[in-house]
């Protein structure tokens, strides 16, 4: 491989399909409760989308991570 020459990973799109996947199962996961959410009262609700909201946010980090690096967890030391 020549000086400056980027080789091009798997991991990129893999991953980028692995986030679409996350976000229609967390949608869909969510939105099967959206009944049961809905009979609350709105602050509740608001309170319970804010919160599934920023949750689904959580697992990107790793997978971030792998995308970049081909490691799940960050280095020690």
């Amino acid at each position: 491989m020549a000086r400056g020459e980027v080789k091009a990973s798997w991991r990129k799109p893999a991953g980028m399909f692995a986030i679409l996947l996350l976000i229609l199962v967390w949608v869909v996961m969510v939105a099967s409760f959206s009944a049961e959410i809905g009979a609350l009262p709105v602050l509740v609700q608001l309170l319970i989308y804010v919160v599934l909201g920023i949750v689904w946010i959580l697992p990107l980090k790793p997978l971030l991570r792998w995308m970049e690096t081909g490691r799940w967890h960050a280095p020690r030391g």
